[in-house]
């Protein structure tokens, strides 16, 4: 049985065409119990790949096509997690090339020692011929190999590969003998970057899009046609003569037992005074709270107030959420000491008189009819999640202090599709279609930023576009290469809002990404799975109508005439 080791998602950002869905459907199709999914060096999609992998009953092993630097020279290895620990140490290696890679060209990669000191419960396939053994075998670097060999001790297997390059045949004999000669065992691979052998002009004018270059040019980056997920039947007969290679991929699977897996989150310890738990800690702040919030109303209904107190704070300490409300109360009590604007409170959080007490919020939801079951319910179990504006000059020091208090603090990743429009205009260049043709083509799709229509989408609706591409046979390949390429990831951002805030090691819960660009790590996963990988996301909206606020109301401040912008009526406030 052949198990494919060696395959690109679409996470490889503009290298591969790879699904997620994709892959799942290829190994269905070709009867593959697992697959391995080794990104080039990120593991932006593998608790993502697992949980989608496993709900098909498909084993995932979790690798990464890592650069190792040595001697001045950037050495390809192939890690794959064996355990736990293989995988605790493949994200440390992983985390630790991004932040390394500002002294690389912008490549990430980690040390040769490194790689040795954290070889633990990690599988290393040696790669073809660009591989780290190729490239040390060329160089004789004899004391290199067998630091290498030690380290992977009985975890290493010499990789074979034939994708019809003549520099794969001219050092595939070296790599047997010495695989002989050490006792290594053989491994099959074909390197996978598209789903089929008919993927290929698409996959090929995608590589043309990361590059900038022309379909039509010689002197540019070309893989072959047969760098696709290829049939176990396909494998055993391009290794017919090494059958032993294509049995030690399925030899490989069964030692790889581990995958990452959803987990309840885990919120930072709030320091609270004098030993109380948080729970109290909680309801002391609260109820000192609601005390000052209706010191000086004559005409309330009390009782009501603290009816309404006691229910949510029984809410919230039986779903464990009281560490949450405090966290978020003392980094917005810091910032309104500081000088630095906060919204009012908006979204389902602005009805929790909890929230109003601890001067999260500052509207009274008794007084303005507002429900707390909207934002949290015990019947529906969920975060509870508050939607802050900061004023956008100042959000970094809130950050900033929220990063010394708790420890790590993190951005979150997004990463950015080939959109429908933008899509069209790059296939285009690349097939070096007339600009006008393809401007025409692109705007028949309709523009909906809030939500993007697809290309299949357009397609079917708009009869004028199904006629351009029944007519012309130059529109019907755009569109039929856009449509192969529609979705795929272009490149990584930032949530506009999300922080998750640890008083871990973020390593401890995802893999991390370093932006040369940024002051703060990324975390490695998208939002949603970086909740289920257990940390807590805070939203921390830049808002610039707080900014002009504030300006305006330091303006007319400086002339004397003092202005209080909390203090004027709702239905009164002008930006």
């Amino acid at each position: 049985m052949f198990i494919h080791l060696r395959v690109h998602s679409v996470y490889s950002l503009l290298e591969s065409s790879v699904k997620i869905e994709e892959l799942s459907s290829l190994c269905l199709r070709n009867k593959m119990p697992a697959v391995a999914i080794t990104d080039s060096g990120n593991l932006f999609g593998s608790l993502e790949f697992a949980e989608y992998a496993a709900s098909r009953g498909i084993q995932l092993i979790i690798g990464c096509n890592i650069i190792v630097r040595h001697s001045e020279q950037n050495l390809p290895i192939l890690l794959l997690a064996k355990n736990e620990q293989g995988y605790t140490n493949l994200v440390t290696l992983v985390s630790e090339s991004f932040r390394k890679r500002e002294n690389s060209n912008n490549i990430p990669y980690v040390d040769f020692d490194e790689l040795l000191n954290l070889s633990s419960g990690l599988i290393a396939l040696t790669g073809g011929y660009d591989g780290i053994l190729a490239q040390l075998l060329l160089r004789q670097d004899k004391e290199t190999i067998e630091r290498l060999l030690s380290a992977f001790n009985g975890h290493l297997y010499v990789e074979l590969q034939r994708h019809g390059l003549s520099k794969e045949l001219e050092l595939e004999e070296t790599l047997i003998d010495f695989a002989y000669q050490h006792n290594i065992p053989l491994v099959a691979t074909n390197d996978v970057f598209f789903p089929n052998r008919s993927d290929y002009e698409a996959y090929d004018i995608l590589t043309c899009i990361s590059e900038g270059s022309y379909a039509l040019e010689s002197n540019r980056k070309k893989l072959t046609t047969e760098h696709y997920f290829k049939s176990v039947a396909e494998m055993e007969e391009i290794f017919s003569d090494i059958p032993e290679a294509i049995h030690n991929t399925s030899v490989v699977a069964r030692r790889c037992s581990y995958m990452p897996r959803s987990r309840q989150p885990i919120l930072p310890k709030f320091p609270c005074r004098e030993n109380k738990t948080e729970n109290e800690e909680l309801k002391e702040q609260a109820t000192a709270g609601l005390e000052l919030r209706i010191a000086n109303e004559t005409d309330i209904n009390l009782k009501q107030y603290y009816d309404r107190l006691n229910y949510e704070l029984s809410v919230i300490t039986s779903m464990n959420y009281a560490g949450y409300f405090l966290i978020v109360s003392d980094f917005i009590r810091w910032s309104k000491a500081n000088g630095i604007p906060v919204g009012p409170g908006r979204g389902s959080g602005a009805g929790s008189i909890v929230a109003w007490a601890l001067q999260i919020t500052d509207l009274d939801p008794i007084k303005f009819g507002l429900i707390f079951e909207r934002f949290l319910n015990p019947d529906r179990i969920s975060m509870p999640d508050f939607d802050i504006d900061f004023c956008q000059e100042k959000r970094d020091l809130v950050i900033g202090y929220v990063r010394k208090k708790y420890g790590y603090v993190a951005q979150i990743i997004t990463f950015g599709k080939l959109q429908a429009r933008a899509m069209l205009r790059d296939v285009g260049r690349v097939l070096q279609m007339p600009y006008a043709q393809v401007d025409k083509i692109s705007k028949m799709v309709p523009f909906n930023p809030v939500n993007p229509v697809t290309l299949s989408q357009a397609i079917e609706l708009d009869q004028n576009l199904q006629k351009e591409r029944g007519s012309d046979e130059v529109i019907a390949k755009l569109l039929d290469i856009s449509l192969k390429l529609g979705g795929i990831y272009r490149h990584v951002s930032t949530h506009a809002a999300g922080i998750v805030i640890c008083d871990q090691k973020l390593e401890n819960f995802v893999p991390v990404y370093y932006d040369p660009n940024s002051v703060l790590p990324i975390t490695q996963y998208s939002m949603k799975y970086v909740e289920k990988a257990g940390l807590i996301k805070f939203d921390f909206l830049g808002l610039g109508t707080l900014t002009l606020v504030d300006h305006v109301c330091r303006l007319i401040n400086r002339n004397e005439k003092k202005i209080d912008i909390s203090s004027v009526p709702l239905n009164d406030q002008r930006t």
